[in-house]
């Protein structure tokens, strides 16, 4: 059975509503992603600046962790399961799912002695 032209290309305008439909449902998740409070940590050869982050506890958040020293850097904290190592001079990101409140320790597994931190989720 033939399909009328105008038949046709209403299908096609309707796989089109669907396909842009699904776009801006993609775009509004990406958009809503992008509400996520942002902190900025610090590196330098093991020392971070800020060494306490204070964060909203329930709620999910990026950090941005900067390695600004010579040397290779690894954030990580065992509590929140996240580890990033960083090469000298880069920068990375942790998103962190929403925290009970409390304190939560990080630390520069490379440099031990002097890479302490913690976020404190209030």
């Amino acid at each position: 059975m033939a399909v009328n032209p105008l038949e046709r290309r209403g299908m096609l305008n309707k796989r089109w509503c669907l396909a842009f439909l699904g776009m801006s449902m993609a775009m509004s998740a990406l958009a809503a992603g992008e509400d996520l409070p942002v902190f900025r940590l610090d590196c330098n050869n093991g020392v971070f600046t800020p060494k306490q982050l204070l964060v909203p506890a329930g709620k999910k958040f990026k950090i941005e962790i900067y390695n600004t020293g010579t040397e290779a850097i690894e954030f990580e904290s065992r509590q929140l399961r996240k580890e990033k190592a960083l090469s000298p001079q880069s920068n990375s990101f942790v998103v962190v799912f929403p925290l009970e409140p409390g304190e939560y320790k990080f630390f520069d597994d490379f440099h031990i002695q002097t890479g302490q931190g913690s976020i404190i989720a209030k």
